[in-house]
Order: structure tokens, then sequence, then C-alpha cells
């Protein structure tokens, strides 16, 4: 009989090498001001590999990303333009220009959406805080690449028609879009203190 030849046992990170990583995560904020280049291909991919590695109740896999970049921005822009104009008459045009400049300002947008199967055990917020979860990871992977990147919600992620323009069916949802290129320039933003958002459960009687 034959037996496969025995593979070494993958080696521990070192802990030096842990906390390097994690220094970085730690200094991760949103970034607003963004500039060319976003991500290349293969950094891009990276990227949404990250998304798909969320958590995922059930294994309903309900991330939906759709990619806004290069030359397809000017038709975006004139989607949010319509969108705005339509939403509020007396306003869109103002908000129309805004909705327009900050396409042309990122680089890179990634629509997050979430294909929501509501005959399905595992409650809708799962399903949508996966796709959360999803966001989060990329995020991270932004940060980490060196690039930048901000998760964007407001009317337009709210907007049927917008929604609809992505591909996205009732009951499916878009739930925001990650603006990502580079850093153009970064007001550090000082962590909040864990002492205001950390407690401990003692007992029986619940108390923190």
């Amino acid at each position: 009989m034959t037996m496969a030849p025995l593979r070494d046992a993958p080696s521990p990170p070192s802990p030096g090498a842990g906390r390097s990583a994690l220094e970085q995560l730690l200094e991760r904020q949103s970034v607003g001001l963004l500039v060319e280049p976003a991500p290349d291909d293969a950094a891009l991919d990276l990227i949404l590999d990250a998304g798909l590695r969320a958590p995922d109740h059930g294994r309903l896999r309900p991330w939906r990303f759709v990619l806004i970049r290069g030359a397809e921005r000017a038709a975006w822009a004139d989607r949010l333009a319509d969108a705005a104009r339509a939403r509020d008459p007396e306003k869109g045009q103002l908000l129309a220009e805004r909705y327009r400049a900050w396409v042309w300002r990122t680089p890179l947008i990634i629509a997050l959406g979430a294909e929501i199967r509501r005959d399905h055990k595992v409650p809708e917020i799962e399903q949508l805080l996966s796709v959360g979860a999803a966001a989060m990871n990329m995020l991270n992977a932004i940060h980490l690449l060196g690039y930048g990147g901000m998760w964007v919600t407001g009317p337009n992620s709210y907007d049927p028609v917008l929604t609809e323009a992505l591909g996205f069916t009732a009951p499916s949802r878009l739930v925001g879009f990650l603006a990502v290129g580079t850093p153009k320039a970064v007001t550090r933003v000082e962590r909040p203190s864990r002492a205001e958002h950390v407690r401990d459960w003692h007992g029986p009687d619940g108390r923190v």
C-alpha cells in the first residue's frame, strides 16, 4: 500500500507579524478625499475575495457587487442626476451636480447589493448583516493594500430606480456604495475609548 507523504503543518504566524498587521488595521478609517489610481485588477481581486469571506449564516451567499469605473462613470453620473431631480424637483438640480462631481472624483465605486431570500429560515436582517460584514472586509483589505475607501449611503442607496438600474429587483436590495481610490489627504480621527463602548456582564442578575 502506498502512503501519501506527510505534509508539514503550517507554521503559525510570528507574534511580530501579527502585531504589524493588526497595528495597520487599527489605523483604518474612512477616507473621502480620493484620487487616481484605483486598485489594479490584482488588488481588486483580493479586495473582492476578502468580501466573499464574510460570515454567512445558512451559506446563502447574499453578496452582490457591481463595479462602476472608468468611462462607465459618465452614465452612472447621469443616472444619479436624473434620480435626484425626480426625487426633489426643487433642489434636484443642485443635488444632481453634487452627485456628478462625486462620481467623477471617485476612481472606483462598488455598489453593495443583498440578494434577499425571504422564504428562508435565516432572517432577512442576518442576510443584510452578512453583506455589511462583506463590506467591512473589503474596507479592511482596501486599507491594508494602501488604498482608501468610504462606505456611502443616503437617498441614492434606497432609490428603487437606481436599485433596478444596478440589476437588483425586490426583495433584493442596494445597501450602499464603497468609494475607492488613493487617499489624497487623511485627517486622522482618534479611535473611540473602549471604556465608552464596552461593559462586562456580571452574573445572573444581569448587571453591567
